[in-house]
């Protein structure tokens, strides 16, 4: 069974730090294009961060650029997003999405480019 687990979730001053990891199990996605999404109250899931199978390059929301980093741990299965100078608005849950098709060069930014999803991890940060 294909799982992606995330934590790291919680809660945050603004202007704090969260680190958000995602480990997957039931399959290797080492070699697969993994990203972020949120999803704020009452608002669309939105794209956060995406990072290539390689690790090569990554992608970023204007909205979270210079304050975010999405990494990668191949071996371990693991892709995180560093979260700095956190803002109310940062406030949703947080999904790790992974593709897995044939087709895995460049950058994804469309949650319906990704097959795999994350049950989400809860960050509120207060003001």
């Amino acid at each position: 069974q294909v799982q992606l687990v995330e934590s790291g979730g919680g809660l945050a001053q603004a202007g704090g730090s969260l680190t958000l990891s995602c480990a997957a199990s039931g399959r290797s996605f080492s070699s697969s294009p993994m990203a972020w999404f949120r999803q704020g109250p009452g608002k669309e899931r939105e794209f956060v961060a995406a990072i290539s199978w390689n690790s090569g390059s990554t992608t970023y929301a204007d909205s979270v650029r210079g304050r975010f980093t999405i990494s990668r741990d191949h071996a371990e299965n693991v892709v995180s997003l560093e979260m700095n100078n956190l803002k109310p608005e940062d406030t949703a849950v947080y999904y790790c999405a992974a593709r897995w098709t044939e087709d895995r060069r460049g950058l994804f930014v469309r949650a319906n480019e990704y097959t795999y999803w994350g049950q989400g991890t809860q960050v509120t940060v207060s003001s």
